[in-house]
C-alpha cells in the first residue's frame, strides 16, 4: 500500500527498529546532516547553560565584583541576570522558530536549515566578545533566532524523506543526538575548568566555550552540496505555482482558518510549552543547584577560591553529562514505548515521570554521589518528552504546513516559557523571605506543576500511531 510520503507499507520483518533496514545511503546522509545540525544546535544551548554564570560574573561591574562587602548583592545579581539572559535567549528562540518555520514551508527545508546554522554559529562566536551583560543578552537573543529555527525544519525534512515505518525511530534518534551535543559541551566545560586560567589569557574559559560555537558553520558546506528538498514539498510548491486551487504553502492564516489544524496547533503548543518550561525553567537549573552544592562543600573544606572555581566547573560539566546520558536513554525509550502504547499514553507516562523526578532532585540532592543517580533519572524523564515532540508534532500537520505547524507548537509556547526563569526570581524571593536557606529548591518544586498542563493536553489530541503523514 502506497503512503502519502511515497513509501510503501513494509513487511513484518522490517517492523520496529528493524524498519531502519529500509533506509538507503541518501536516507542516512539526510539523517547525518540534520542530526549533526541539531546536535550542534543543542551544544550551543548547553554551552550557554553551563557558562552563563561564569560569563555574567565576569561582565558585571568590577566594583560590585571586587567589593567583599557587596558579596551577597553580587551573588544575587549573578543569579538574577542568569534568569534574565535565559529568558531573552528563549524569546529569540521563539521568534526565530516562528519566522524560520514559515520560511521552511515557503522557500524550502534545505535553504532554511542553511541560514539558521549560519545565524546561530556567528552570534554564538560573537557572544565571546561581550563587554557587558546587556550586549551579552543581545547576542543570546540573536543566537536564539537561529537556534529556534533548526528543530522544525530538521524534523520536517527528515519526516518527509524517511520511509513511514522507520519515521518514529529516526526522529527519536535525531532528538537523541542532542545529548551528544550537550555532553560535548559538558566535556569542554570540564576541560577548560581544569586548565590553568592564566594560560588562557587574554581570553577566559567562558569566552573560548562560545568561540567553539562557530564550528557548526562548516555544516553549510555539506548542505549546499548534496541535500535535496523532499518530493512531497516540491509537489506542494508545484501545485501552488500552477494555480490548481491548491492551498498556500507556509501560511499562519491557513493554519488557523482550518479548524483541524488550528486545534492541533493550539493543543500542540500547550503540549510543548509544558515540557519546555519544565526543562528551561526548572531542569537546566539543576546545573546551578549542583554548582551551589559543590561550592558550599569545597568552601567548607577550606579550599582556595581558585580551586573552588575549578571544582565548580568540573562538577557543573559532570552534571550536564550525566543528565544527558539519562536523556539519551529517555528519548530512545520513548521511541520504543510509543510503538506499543501509542503517542498519547507514552506522553502521559512521561509527564508524570518528569514531575516526580524533578521534585526528587530539587528536594533531596545534597551530595556529590546524589548527582550520579538523581540527575540522570531526571534527564531520562524530562528529555523523553522531547523525543516525543520530534516524533509527534510533524504527524499533526500536512506537508504544506508541516514546518509552520511544528514550529508554532514548539516555539510559540517558548514566549510564555521565557517567563519561567523570570518567575523563579519572585518565587525564590518569597521562599527566602519565608526563611528557607536554599529557596531555589522550593521555587523549582513549585514550578513542577507545569507538567500537569501537558498531561491534560495530550488527551485532547489525536492518536497518530500507525497512520501516514496527513496531506
Amino acid at each position: 500500500m502506497a503512503l502519502v510520503d511515497g513509501s510503501s507499507m513494509p513487511q513484518a520483518s522490517n517492523a520496529g527498529w528493524g524498519s531502519l533496514r529500509q533506509l538507503n545511503r541518501y536516507h542516512w546522509f539526510v539523517f547525518f546532516v540534520v542530526a549533526t545540525a541539531w546536535m550542534a544546535d543543542c551544544m550551543d544551548q548547553q554551552l550557554f547553560v553551563m557558562a552563563r554564570q561564569k560569563a555574567i560574573r565576569s561582565l558585571l561591574p568590577s566594583e560590585l565584583r571586587e567589593d567583599e562587602s557587596k558579596k551577597e548583592a553580587f551573588d544575587k545579581a549573578v543569579k538574577d541576570f542568569s534568569d534574565i539572559t535565559t529568558s531573552i535567549f528563549l524569546i529569540g528562540w521563539a521568534t526565530g522558530g516562528l519566522t524560520f518555520g514559515v520560511m521552511g514551508d515557503r522557500i524550502g527545508r534545505v535553504k532554511t536549515l542553511k541560514w539558521t546554522i549560519i545565524l546561530y554559529s556567528i552570534f554564538t562566536g560573537l557572544s565571546a566578545f561581550s563587554t557587558s551583560v546587556w550586549d551579552f543578552a543581545l547576542y543570546r537573543f540573536l543566537t536564539g533566532l537561529g537556534v529556534g529555527g533548526v528543530f522544525a525544519v530538521a524534523v520536517a525534512l527528515l519526516a518527509e524523506t524517511i520511509p513511514a515505518q522507520a519515521r518514529p525511530y529516526t526522529l527519536g534518534m535525531l532528538q537523541s543526538f542532542s545529548t551528544v551535543g550537550n555532553c560535548s559541551a559538558g566535556l569542554l566545560f570540564i576541560g577548560l575548568g581544569n586548565v590553568d586560567q592564566e594560560s588562557l589569557k587574554p581570553l577566559s574559559a567562558w569566552q573560548i566555550m562560545f568561540l567553539v560555537g562557530i564550528v557548526p558553520a562548516i555544516l553549510v558546506i555539506f548542505i549546499q552540496t548534496r541535500l535535496k528538498e523532499p518530493e512531497s514539498w516540491l509537489e506542494a510548491k508545484r501545485l501552488q505555482r500552477e494555480g490548481k486551487d491548491h492551498p498556500r504553502v507556509g501560511s499562519y492564516r491557513d493554519l488557523f482558518e482550518d479548524p483541524r489544524w488550528r486545534r492541533h496547533a493550539l493543543l500542540g503548543a500547550l503540549l510543548a510549552f509544558s515540557g519546555v518550561v519544565g526543562l528551561w525553567g526548572i531542569g537546566f537549573f539543576s546545573t546551578d543547584l549542583t554548582q551551589t552544592v559543590i561550592r558550599k562543600s569545597f568552601t567548607e573544606q577550606g579550599m582556595s577560591p581558585a580551586e573552588v572555581d575549578r571544582q565548580v566547573m568540573t562538577w557543573g560539566g559532570i552534571t550536564g553529562i550525566v543528565m544527558n546520558i539519562g536523556a539519551l536513554f529517555g528519548m530512545l525509550s520513548f521511541s520504543w514505548l510509543t510503538n506499543y502504547t501509542g503517542r498519547r499514553i507514552a506522553f502521559a507516562i512521561a509527564f508524570v515521570a518528569a514531575a516526580m523526578s524533578t521534585i526528587l532532585v530539587f528536594w533531596k540532592l545534597e551530595t556529590k554521589s546524589d548527582i550520579f543517580w538523581m540527575v540522570p533519572l531526571m534527564g531520562f524523564c524530562q528529555l523523553a518528552l522531547f523525543g516525543g515532540y520530534a516524533i509527534y508534532l510533524p504527524e499533526l500537520f500536512p506537508t504544506r504546513l508541516r514546518s509552520t505547524g511544528t514550529s508554532f507548537c514548539y516555539n510559540v509556547g517558548r514566549f510564555v516559557a521565557a517567563a519561567g526563569p523570570l518567575l523563579l526570581i519572585p518565587i525564590r524571593t518569597y521562599y527566602k523571605n519565608e526563611g528557607f536557606a536554599e529557596p531555589q529548591r522550593q521555587a523549582a518544586m513549585t514550578m513542577c506543576s507545569v507538567f500537569a498542563l501537558g498531561f491534560v493536553a495530550i488527551f485532547f489530541l489525536p492518536e497518530t500511531k500507525g497512520k501516514p503523514l496527513p496531506e
